[in-house]
């Protein structure tokens, strides 16, 4: 069956029309709504606020890991994994020690999620990089110095 690039395209644009009358793509996403969620967070200016605001200690884990770039060229997008093997993790995170807004990222797991991400983060200049996790009560993280050539936060 050949089908042109404009068959296909068409085809595809009839498949999304149809999932959405039907009520199968999910409703927008709200951070306000996430269990857990506190404005508060983004606001924070390190990891000791951060644990502060959750009512938690933060500890130093070999549970946690960070992959990352040693320099990044460009702090616009500098590519950041994060994994737990902490038992019971129910939220992972990135935090970025001397950008303007410390926690970058927040994902809140759901029950048997796997604690695996990797995304891409700004950073406004050199800085400690810390990938967390929220288990046990306890807020634990790894480091990871990252040294920025170009700044993206408005660098």
């Amino acid at each position: 069956m050949n089908q042109s690039r404009r068959q296909v395209m068409q085809l595809g644009a009839a498949t999304v029309g149809l999932v959405a009358a039907g009520g199968l793509l999910p409703a927008t996403a709200q951070a306000a709504d996430a269990p857990g969620w506190d404005p508060k967070l983004f606001g924070a200016k390190s990891l000791e606020e951060i644990a502060q605001i959750l009512g938690v200690s933060a500890t130093e884990s070999g549970d946690v890991s960070i992959v990352g770039p040693d320099i990044a060229e460009n702090g616009a997008v500098v590519p950041v994994g994060v994994k737990s093997t902490a038992a019971g993790a129910t939220a992972i995170g990135i935090v970025v020690k001397n950008n303007p807004t410390a926690l970058v990222a927040l994902f809140h797991l759901k029950d048997g999620a796997v604690p695996n991400l990797a995304t891409r983060i700004k950073m406004a200049k050199t800085s400690d990089v810390y990938a967390v996790a929220l288990a046990g009560g306890k807020l634990l993280y790894a480091k990871k110095e990252i040294k920025v050539t170009l700044g993206g936060c408005g660098g």
